[in-house]
């Protein structure tokens, strides 16, 4: 027994050495004892300084478009954006800085506004002799759901480029348009377009390499000078919606919009008569039941998309 008990002296004695060689312990946690982080190696670094969140532009290496020196078409109505943008002055100065410059096909300089983020893109083409603030409050809420927009102004118009012998290539303005959403990260893309910025939109559409999730049409004919929107509505297979009001313009207009409804290639189609009387976007900004007409085509996007 005193053997025994020497002997376990004499291990205990050099365990107690061997870690005062070493400098090693250990810090037993029992079964019911939580680790906490404060045992853990801390990093002295301050966390805002330790995490630094990269913009989505800087992570898909997307740079922005410069700004160029072109004559807008409305210079009274164009100002300048803090990156030096041209962007009408009708958009707010808090989005002002959501403004940037295209340049299509055939060299003509275009404002845009490029709202919200993501991969469903929605191009929004207003009609001739309009701004495109006239589509400001769907883009900006569509951006405010999640969804990519790009509003283009087209050539002669607003803070775009003064080219006065040319208004017959405006399908190549929709076609930058597509361009900028596919470059910044569109997959798939919604068109909608009034009047001439309908029909072009239906253009640019089938023959860019997106994928087309649906269409609204409002008061757009099918034939805008030059260009025309028939064979290319044809090949549209996605939901589609047109809508025209009976008194706009004498009734013609009327079967201009009937006459691409018939054309369209959607199985799943619908023709929308608004009764205001109004033209393309004023349908819903003027007519009296505007509010719920933009809240449909708003619901319809959102719909298809989903």
């Amino acid at each position: 027994m005193n053997v025994f008990l020497k002997g376990t002296k004499m291990v205990y004695v050099l365990l107690i050495l061997l870690v005062t060689i070493t400098g090693c312990t250990t810090k037993p946690i029992s079964p019911d004892e939580n680790q906490s982080l404060s045992d853990q190696p801390q990093n002295t670094k301050p966390i805002e300084d330790a995490v630094n969140e990269t913009p989505v532009s800087e992570v898909k290496n997307i740079p922005s478009n410069p700004p160029v020196e072109y004559d807008p078409a409305w210079p009274d109505q164009a100002v300048r954006s803090s990156s030096g943008h041209l962007v009408n002055s009708c958009v707010p100065e808090e989005l002002r800085d959501k403004a940037t410059t295209l340049t299509t096909s055939d060299g003509v300089h275009l404002s845009a506004l490029v709202l919200g983020s993501g991969d469903k893109g929605v191009l929004l083409a207003h009609e001739q002799g309009y701004k495109f603030c006239s589509f400001l409050d769907m883009g900006t809420e569509l951006a405010d759901s999640g969804y990519l927009v790009v509003i283009p102004e087209y050539r002669n118009h607003g803070a775009s480029q003064n080219i006065p012998e040319d208004n017959q290539n405006i399908d190549r303005d929709a076609d930058a348009a597509l361009s900028e959403l596919k470059r910044l990260g569109a997959k798939r893309v919604f068109l909608a377009g009034a009047s001439c910025g309908g029909s072009t939109a239906i253009i640019a559409g089938v023959r860019q390499a997106l994928p087309i999730e649906g269409l609204i049409i409002l008061s757009s004919p099918a034939q805008c000078g030059p260009l025309d929107a028939i064979p290319s509505v044809e090949k549209i297979k996605a939901p589609s919606v047109f809508v025209f009001s009976p008194g706009d313009y004498g009734g013609s207009i009327e079967k201009e919009v009937r006459k691409l409804y018939q054309a369209s290639g959607a199985t799943d189609k619908e023709l929308i008569v608004d009764e205001s009387g109004y033209h393309g976007t004023d349908m819903y900004h003027k007519g009296e039941h505007g509010d719920i007409l933009k809240s449909r085509l708003i619901g319809f996007v959102k719909k298809v998309f989903n």
